[in-house]
């Protein structure tokens, strides 16, 4: 638990320091890049930063890479769904428009043979016949 304030002060500091002051006071444990006061002063040494990893460097990059691949292929898979979708509400739509003429086909064509003549009224039961089995064929209704 203790090394945890020590590891948080060695990486604040700066790249030159080669020291780490630690100091004891009244039971109290602080750490500084300064001497110490008053109470029991011990010094660290601060080993120096490592060098940079190249090969860590290029690991990193290329994850770069493939984040930016993968959102790539994200944003088109999106896109492609969006458009997929609009297509397919276009489509119902449609169905939808088409269904409702033939129900008002469907109706005229009923109205028509409850008002035709009795030489008439044949053609047009079987008028309203064929509307309704058009209207049953494409909408189910």
């Amino acid at each position: 638990m203790k090394l945890l304030p020590l590891l948080l002060m060695a990486m604040a500091l700066p790249a030159g320091a080669q020291a780490l002051h630690k100091c004891t006071a009244d039971g109290k444990v602080s750490y500084s890049q300064q001497p110490c006061e008053k109470g029991v002063a011990s010094t660290i040494a601060v080993p120096a930063a490592p060098a940079p990893d190249p090969a860590a460097a290029a690991n990193i990059k290329r994850q770069e890479r493939q984040a930016e691949k993968m959102a790539s292929e994200r944003r088109k898979r999106e896109a492609r769904e969006e458009r997929e979708s609009l297509a397919e509400a276009r489509a119902v739509a449609s169905h939808n428009k088409k269904c409702k003429k033939l129900h008002m086909q469907q109706k005229w064509a009923e109205e028509d043979a409850r008002g035709a003549t009795l030489q008439n009224s044949e053609r047009a039961k079987v008028k309203a016949k064929r509307a309704a089995d058009m209207y049953q064929l494409e909408c189910g209704g």
